[in-house]
């Protein structure tokens, strides 16, 4: 049976999640969210030690755990420029030709916030000499950000409070045209989105479950450690993240992929085959896919943590990932209509 899909459920959440900046290891904000929603569904939950929130759908048998991650990549203060700028290090997997001009938020280690622009130095086109137009960006020589405060010397910029170690995060900027989502951090709080979206269906609609289901929002996935902890009678993870399109990509914005290998190894065979039957079953737009070299997902994380449990992935495509990316949502239902097939598939 085809589940109608809460489309303006899935983009409220979405943007509830986004609001709550979550670079990876600033968990606290975002898991807030995620409990508050959680509570609004009336679905029991636990939080990890680290930070991750596991919520218990119910069922008996053996467990399926299925998994998207809230933390998203960022930039941390590597140390204070003696004219009063930011030098920079990536948190995850971001690049400085992805976020030179993007405006961020400055979180210091005592709760003040202040906002901000990275920038190329020089940082005026109209005055910079070739050789320097020419040259790539490197947090580690020519990238920087530039407070929104009159600051001009490093003493300037610590009297705000700002240090080495802060965390920076990136403005989202989300928009929504013609079906399509173009937002910071689709990866992977679009997914989160959907995986609610599901669990909504399940609680309200009642949908019977064939086996237990946890859905757990880990918050470290970009750095490799989301999952590497998992409760107790666990055999089977499914990570709900993004499927990125390329050129030599199947993955299409309007169709949920199915993960065949990433950059660490296989998918699970098995695991993966009743994936692909369950799509066919109930006439969803699926495409499988490889991902390499740059690409893992948490259920890598706990693979590598020694659990002996099979694991999967599915996940809209994605176009620009770790950048301004965009995804549509014909990608997101068609992520949704599998995941929630697969839930009432008997194991």
């Amino acid at each position: 049976m085809e589940r109608i899909f809460d489309e303006a459920y899935c983009l409220k959440t979405f943007e509830r999640l986004l609001a709550a900046d979550s670079t990876t290891g600033q968990y606290e904000a975002v898991q807030q969210v995620c409990c508050d929603i959680l509570d609004e569904l009336g679905i029991s939950y636990t939080l990890t030690h680290k930070g991750g929130v596991i919520a218990d759908l119910g069922g008996k048998g053996n467990t399926l755990c299925v998994t998207a991650h809230l933390d998203d990549i960022g930039l941390m203060v590597r140390h204070v420029n003696a004219d009063g700028t930011l030098n920079v290090c990536p948190v995850g997997g971001l690049y400085p030709f992805y976020c030179v001009t993007e405006n961020v938020r400055v979180h210091t280690r005592d709760g003040k916030v202040y906002t901000g622009c990275v920038c190329r130095t020089p940082n005026s086109i109209h005055v910079t000499e070739e050789e320097l137009r020419a040259t790539p960006g490197d947090f580690r020589k020519n990238v920087c950000v530039v407070l929104d405060e009159n600051v001009k010397s490093a003493a300037d910029t610590r009297a705000l409070g700002v240090e080495t170690g802060d965390m920076i995060a990136l403005e989202p900027r989300f928009a929504y045209v013609n079906g399509y989502l173009k937002s910071r951090f689709i990866d992977d709080k679009a997914c989160a989105a959907v995986l609610l979206t599901a669990m909504k269906a399940v609680r309200e609609e009642k949908i019977p479950l064939l086996r237990r289901v946890l859905a757990y929002f880990a918050m470290f996935e970009e750095i490799g450690h989301g999952t590497t902890y998992l409760p107790e009678g666990v055999k089977d993870v499914l990570a709900v993240d993004i499927a990125p399109t390329g050129p030599d990509q199947n993955s299409d914005e309007r169709k949920v992929s199915i993960f065949a290998k990433d950059s660490r190894f296989p998918y699970h065979w098995g695991m993966t085959n009743e994936l692909r039957k369950t799509a066919t079953e109930a006439g969803i737009a699926y495409v499988m896919d490889i991902f390499t070299p740059h690409y893992g997902t948490d259920g890598d994380g706990s693979v590598m943590a020694g659990y002996d449990i099979r694991h999967a992935a599915i996940g809209p495509g994605t176009a620009n990932s770790h950048g301004y990316e965009r995804t549509h949502i014909e990608g997101l239902k068609a992520t949704y209509g599998l995941l929630l097939a697969y839930l009432q598939r008997r194991i």
